[in-house]
This record gives C-alpha cells, sequence and structure tokens, in this order.
C-alpha cells in the first residue's frame, strides 16, 4: 500500500462557502488533503457533501473562501477552470457515461480529446483498467447493456484513467441495488493500493469505516468532527456525531 505524503497537502480548502439565494449550504469549510490519502465524507442529505465536492471541482462558483491544489489558489476568478478540472477527476452516483458510445470509447474520449493521446494509446490505457476490473470483454458493448455495478465502474476507471491528481467520488453507490454496491466498493479498494488520492461522499459507513484514512462529519454546512478513521468510529467527541452514527447503528 502506498505511504501518505504528510509534507504537503495535495489540496487545501479554507472558509468554503456556499450560498443559494439566501439559504447557507456550505458556512465555512475547512479541509486539508494529503496525496494518497481516502477521505469519507459523511453527513446527513443536504448536509452539503455533493455541494462541497461540486465546489473542489468548480463546477459551483463558491461564495467566499479559498481552494488550492498543489499549492496553487484555484478558486480565483482568473483560473482556467478546464485546466483545473483535468486535475480533479468528478464521479457522480448517476454514471453518466456517453449511450452512444462504447465501453471503450467512453474512456478513451477524453484521453484522446483532452490529454491528446494516440487512438493507440488511449486504447492501451483503457484496456488495461477494463481488464483489471474484470471488464476487458465489455470493451465493445454500449452502457444498456451493462449492470449498474458495471457502469459506475466504468465511470470510476473514465475519471482515473486520466491520472487525476484528486478523484472526487459523490455517493457513487446510492443509485446501485444493494448486490451490485460491492463492486463498486471493491474497486475504491484497489485505488487505495495505487495510491490515488480520493475524496468520497458516502453512505456506506462501515465502507468508510474499513478503507478511508480520514472521516469528515459534514452536519448543517460546516464541520461537526473530523478525525482518523478508527478513531473517529469507536470514540466520537461531539455529541451531533455520536446521535448520527448512533442512528445509523454505527
Amino acid at each position: 500500500m502506498t505511504e501518505i505524503d504528510w509534507n504537503n497537502p495535495r489540496l487545501k480548502v479554507r472558509g468554503l462557502r456556499k450560498n443559494f439565494d439566501q439559504r447557507v449550504v456550505l458556512g465555512g469549510v475547512d479541509l486539508e488533503i494529503y496525496p494518497g490519502q481516502i477521505v469519507a465524507l459523511i453527513g446527513s442529505s443536504g448536509s452539503g457533501k455533493s455541494t462541497l465536492l461540486r465546489c473542489i471541482n468548480l463546477i459551483e462558483t463558491i461564495s467566499d473562501g479559498q481552494i488550492w491544489l498543489e499549492g496553487e489558489d484555484i478558486s480565483v476568478a482568473s483560473i482556467n477552470q478546464d485546466s483545473v478540472r483535468r486535475e480533479i477527476g468528478l464521479v457522480f452516483q448517476s454514471f453518466n457515461l456517453f449511450a452512444h458510445l462504447s465501453i471503450l470509447d467512453n474512456i478513451t474520449l477524453a484521453l484522446r480529446k483532452v490529454q491528446g493521446k494516440t487512438k493507440a494509446e488511449a486504447e492501451e490505457i483503457a484496456m488495461n483498467w477494463l481488464d483489471r476490473i474484470g471488464l476487458a470483454d465489455k470493451a465493445n458493448d454500449y452502457p444498456d447493456k451493462l449492470s449498474g455495478g458495471q457502469q459506475q465502474r466504468t465511470a470510476i476507471v473514465r475519471a482515473v484513467a486520466l491520472n487525476p491528481k484528486v478523484l472526487l467520488l459523490d455517493e457513487v453507490t446510492s443509485a446501485l441495488d444493494p448486490e451490485l454496491v460491492g463492486e463498486v466498493l471493491e474497486l475504491i479498494r484497489d485505488l487505495k493500493k495505487t495510491g490515488t488520492t480520493i475524496i468520497m461522499a458516502t453512505h456506506e459507513l462501515s465502507f468508510a469505516r474499513d478503507v478511508a484514512d480520514w472521516v469528515v462529519f459534514l452536519d448543517q454546512g460546516v464541520v461537526a468532527e473530523e478525525g482518523e478513521a478508527a478513531e473517529f468510529f469507536a470514540h466520537p467527541k461531539n455529541l451531533r456525531t455520536h446521535e448520527f452514527l448512533s442512528r445509523l447503528n454505527i
């Protein structure tokens, strides 16, 4: 397993606020994410998890605060947002695969169009990943021929194939039938071994406890508590955290 580099944060968030009209969704979030670290964002629906990920990826315009990626302030108005999104991958719960493209073409498209790789180079990368997750025989199939778990694994591989500095996973198991969840979680477990830096919003708390290095509990748009995963789940310090975990039998 790749050791976490604790010397310099890969991603740093300070005082991040996001308002929708008069409604405060994020009320001043601070985060530090380190290379090779897996961070689980947990919290009730509406706590701000997805909005935080979308702000980090610059899909949502932040209302206040700063975000740094490897020391560069990516929250300034002059930043090239497309270049940032090449470095910060985001995978949604809804798969978002292109229905008219094969699985292979879904993965190679950005490799060719964004990173400028040749067709042969892109297909080699894609096939290596598909072989790794047991879907090499599905390369020429279209998304509607795959199960939900297979589609979600493909969506994650499409993002990982670009070798982003940070991978954001937004409730990637929420749209799946229970028997398919394990396939996706196993892929995330494998990604941990490669040293991929991941921020994962999830309701799968037992998985977060077993796989995440650090857990952040969002409550009403603020960080109510955070800590090393084993300690966080075993000995929550905040009453609100204790209530949340108790309600879910964790």
